[in-house]
């Protein structure tokens, strides 16, 4: 891996992988906990809208052409910390990728018809995040289970700010976060003379002061917390879950660790007690997000709704048996880990996106750590972020069926 910076500050980070695809991610270190309540979503919003016409195209269809007319994948997503846009061609057309992608991340034109035909959209895709019992469980977990810090938010903002986000609001917002010195370019491929083409189509873009995220405290929960919400559904979905620790520090490790011996597929201990054995579930699993500033984990499922009290119980249970995990569970806990990992690197674009989010969090260099790092966890290590974070002050939300 080369990584380097231009004179204008934007990072550049290169894999040479000889493959026959190339991918290309451009990061913009910006997301919707960047936003204020008045621009909830804007992120998200820009992430639409750019797409929509730049300086050279008049329209997504021509941009996507452009990539699908080779076989190519064009593609972007808002995180709470990143807005990305990347591309997956054949490596012969590299030059058209980073083309393309530097009209939608640099050029975007942000014509009045564009935007408003997109905030139409974006109203339409709350709607059915609201809908869809498998996207509105997190959405509704993470508000109950953070009180102060902006993951709390939906990415994609709330109908009242959406609809009242005016074009010089998003002209400012893209002004002050889409600069060169707040991006990253992530690649991964066999590329010809790629510095040398990366140097002449990003090098002419001016650096300016970039606007800092404000830090935020998050209270400490004291007591357990719930919420639920009742919706016209035949299922009844889950979260139980604890606050827990960024990703620059070790127990994030062991919670990595910790998750991949209660749900790694069907030989989890949990898929194993509350499917398997019980049948209480259909729907079952375990998730643990570590971001540059908060973390969670979780276990959710798709179930009954009078199955919910049966699974927490059975899910505090194997948070209580991991004090007694022995070396052999944590073993085989870190050999899936690195596994799973490494078939998910083989992709160019993975490869691309999970460097650029190291250097997101700290440096492009942690990536080629991570698996160093799990396994020089211990089982003391795992029991001690065990007793630590799962403790009797849990959040546990639920979407019922009303019948």
């Amino acid at each position: 891996m080369k990584q380097y910076k231009l004179k204008n500050g934007l990072t550049v980070i290169y894999h040479k992988k000889p493959t026959s695809s190339v991918a290309i991610e451009i990061a913009v270190k910006t997301g919707s906990n960047n936003e204020t309540s008045k621009i909830s979503g804007i992120s998200h919003f820009i992430e639409h809208v750019v797409f929509e016409g730049t300086k050279n195209y008049n329209s997504s269809k021509e941009l996507a052409n452009e990539i699908e007319k080779y076989g190519g994948e064009l593609n972007a997503y808002t995180s709470d910390e990143r807005t990305c846009y990347y591309v997956k061609i054949i490596k012969k057309h590299f030059d058209t990728a980073l083309r393309i992608l530097d009209q939608i991340v640099f050029n975007p034109s942000f014509k009045n018809e564009d935007i408003e035909k997109e905030r139409k959209v974006i109203l339409d895709e709350i709607k059915m995040v609201t809908d869809e019992p498998r996207f509105h469980q997190w959405i509704l977990f993470e508000k109950t289970l953070f009180e102060k810090h902006p993951v709390r938010n939906p990415t994609y903002g709330t109908n009242q700010a959406i609809k009242s986000i005016k074009r010089e609001d998003i002209l400012k917002y893209y002004n002050s976060h889409y600069i060169p010195n707040n991006i990253i370019i992530s690649a991964v491929g066999e590329i010809p003379n790629f510095e040398k083409i990366i140097n002449k189509i990003f090098s002419k873009y001016t650096p300016k002061p970039i606007q800092k995220k404000k830090k935020v405290k998050e209270p400490i929960q004291t007591k357990p917390k719930k919420a639920k919400e009742k919706k016209e559904v035949s299922n009844s979905y889950a979260v139980f879950g604890y606050k827990t620790t960024n990703r620059l520090e070790n127990d994030s490790y062991a919670l990595d660790v910790i998750k991949a011996i209660l749900g790694r597929g069907q030989s989890g201990k949990i898929f194993y007690e509350i499917r398997t054995k019980r049948g209480l579930a259909y729907d079952i699993g375990v998730y643990h997000e570590p971001a540059s500033d908060y973390g969670f984990f979780a276990v959710h499922c798709g179930t009954d709704k009078k199955n919910i009290n049966k699974i927490v119980k059975i899910v505090q249970e194997e948070f209580r048996k991991l004090q007694k995990t022995t070396q052999e569970e944590l073993e085989e806990a870190k050999d899936y880990i690195e596994g799973a990992h490494s078939l998910r690197m083989e992709d160019t674009y993975a490869l691309a996106d999970n460097t650029s989010y190291w250097q997101q969090i700290g440096n492009a260099r942690m990536a080629e750590e991570y698996i160093k790092k799990i396994r020089k966890i211990t089982t003391t290590d795992l029991k001690r972020a065990a007793k630590k974070y799962f403790t009797k002050n849990y959040t546990l939300t639920a979407i019922e069926q009303k019948k």
